[in-house]
């Protein structure tokens, strides 16, 4: 694996994307909405894509009212999921280095989201790469930073898909 001269650990099949994402930022929050822009934007281009090539795939569906869609789906989804991409994720970087653990996690978490949908896994596999990537470089900083900066650009992500869902219903 050849690295980024300019940013150690970083290999250059993932130089293309934007710099910050593998910098801890000493203002968390801006790390945050800086992230959760590079996850939400190119996922709504291949949301579009995979709407485009597959029009009649079934969606994903989250049955319930606002309250409880807002809890589960910004809330406990992302404090569970983040959790649960934590240990295999230290486990791949530990095992492979950080950019096949990335890698891995986004494509771990396609596969399990294309369990309930066949085509999620094709929109999600980018945000998890976003996240994983803000893991594993929060990590330096300690678990809890990591955990944090991965749970609240997850929320974010989550929280604008549930205010598009609740604008279309």
């Amino acid at each position: 694996m050849i690295a980024d001269p300019v940013l150690p650990g970083r290999p250059a099949y993932l130089a293309w994307l934007p710099r910050f994402l593998f910098e801890t930022d000493s203002f968390a929050p801006r790390y945050v909405a800086r992230a959760w822009l590079a996850a939400l934007l190119p996922s709504i281009a291949l949301s579009a894509l995979v709407r485009l090539i597959a029009a009649d795939a079934a969606a994903p569906q989250f049955p319930g009212e606002a309250q409880s869609l807002i809890l589960l789906v910004v809330f406990v989804g992302p404090a569970l999921e983040t959790l649960l991409l934590a240990l295999p994720l230290l486990l791949l970087d530990r095992l492979l280095g950080p950019g096949p653990a990335v890698v891995g996690s986004a494509l771990i978490w396609a596969v399990v989201h294309s369990l309930i949908v066949a085509t999620w896994g094709l929109v999600i596999w980018w945000p998890f790469l976003i996240m994983s990537i803000a893991f594993l470089t929060w990590r330096r900083e300690g678990l809890l930073p990591a955990l944090g900066v991965a749970f609240a650009i997850h929320a974010l992500q989550n929280g604008f898909a549930v205010l598009l869902i609740l604008l279309a219903g």
